[in-house]
């Protein structure tokens, strides 16, 4: 149980705190209150002088399925032996000991999924945990949290270049629709007990179910719309993953009812799909009231470089609370887990980061890490 005292910050609702008390017990946010009284037996933590802020969410990472300075031992990311590989979890290959997580605390990133890469048309599930512990079972907050699916150059180099389908986009749009359909037979047929169990179609299924998301990683215009229109044919729940080129689109993007993650925006021009990338992009979706989240991508950026991402952001226009809370409170909902993280409200974990001062000034930095109301 403890007190902290003296808080000023912000809560990531958009509502600035000032000289607060907040109360946590069995690591969640009990009472927060300019005055409150301190129950006896709470641990006292004197807040004066630093800034509070919930503890930050990457939504789109490889945390330990891509793991750093390893080489290719730590590659558990893309499973390339075939297209389509909706039957891997992303769970099943994630080293809680790699680096990126003791990085993620230090820089007061408390959740982040992980997902498998973008090397397949479909890749398989992903799930949404704390940064710190040893058992990923035991930091997992949803599980799993979306099925991965990849449009555009990356899953028609990986295979096309190995002479299988997909070679074209419209190859990678044709594999989509196929497993959609094959997952819908299956349901009916398994149903029925006219078919053996399928892990991979089952995967899918969920999606069709709605019990999760499809996220899928597309980064031009068309390959957007494209993945529009399927969500359109099979009226399915899903996010975009990067949308660099989502300003072009902005208004059609807002008609479809969906959120998208933004980035990794810090990196240079490598590849024909990102010669239009910029900060304008989140200014674009903003205007257009598209629900958007930042992130890093990690390890493509490194994740304590999140906090960074959204400083360039306010940079290039977008107003500080609204950066705030790509990397908050919009960050759990894209998520699913906004009951549990992404702001500091009682009954939520008590996840938060102390700093030195604001930390949209870049010379501030974190002091403290908690994640479930201890410090990490």
């Amino acid at each position: 149980m403890k007190a902290i005292t003296n808080v000023s910050g912000v809560d990531g609702t958009g509502k600035a705190l000032r000289n607060t008390t907040i109360l946590i017990k069995d690591g969640r946010f009990t009472s927060i209150e300019e005055t409150a009284s301190i129950p006896n037996g709470y641990e006292v933590i004197d807040a004066t002088g630093k800034y509070f802020t919930p503890g930050l969410i990457d939504v789109h990472t490889h945390l330990g399925v891509h793991e750093e300075g390893i080489g290719k031992e730590g590659h558990d990311f893309n499973e390339t032996s075939a297209a389509v590989t909706p039957q891997v979890r992303a769970i099943d290959g994630i080293n809680p000991k790699d680096q990126g997580f003791a990085d993620a605390r230090r820089a007061g990133v408390t959740t982040v999924q992980v997902m498998p890469g973008s090397a397949n048309v479909i890749g398989g599930e992903m799930c949404v945990l704390k940064t710190t512990g040893t058992i990923a079972d035991e930091m997992v907050i949803r599980n799993p949290s979306g099925l991965k699916a990849a449009t555009g150059e990356n899953p028609k180099r990986f295979h096309g270049d190995k002479g299988r389908m997909p070679t074209t986009r419209m190859g990678v749009a044709a594999i989509l629709r196929e497993q959609l359909i094959a997952a819908q037979t299956y349901m009916e047929e398994h149903r029925t007990g006219k078919t053996a169990r399928n892990l991979g179609l089952e995967h899918i299924g969920k999606v069709l179910n709605k019990e999760i998301p499809l996220r899928v990683h597309a980064h031009r215009a068309d390959d957007i719309v494209t993945v529009l229109r399927l969500k359109r044919e099979f009226d399915i729940d899903l996010t975009i993953e990067h949308c660099t080129e989502g300003h072009q689109i902005a208004p059609f993007i807002a008609k479809h009812d969906i959120s998208v993650s933004v980035g990794p925006t810090m990196t240079p021009r490598s590849k024909i799909e990102l010669a239009d990338k910029g900060w304008n992009t989140l200014l674009a979706l903003a205007d257009a009231s598209v629900p958007f989240s930042i992130t890093t991508d990690h390890p493509v950026i490194a994740i304590e470089h999140l906090m960074t991402s959204a400083i360039l952001a306010v940079k290039y226009g977008l107003p500080e609370e609204e950066a705030l809370k790509a990397i908050t409170l919009h960050a759990a909902k894209h998520l699913g887990v906004d009951d549990r993280v992404g702001s500091a409200e009682v009954g939520k974990d008590a996840d938060f980061v102390l700093w030195d001062g604001n930390p949209f000034d870049l010379r501030n930095k974190v002091l403290q890490t908690y994640i479930n109301g201890e410090l990490v």
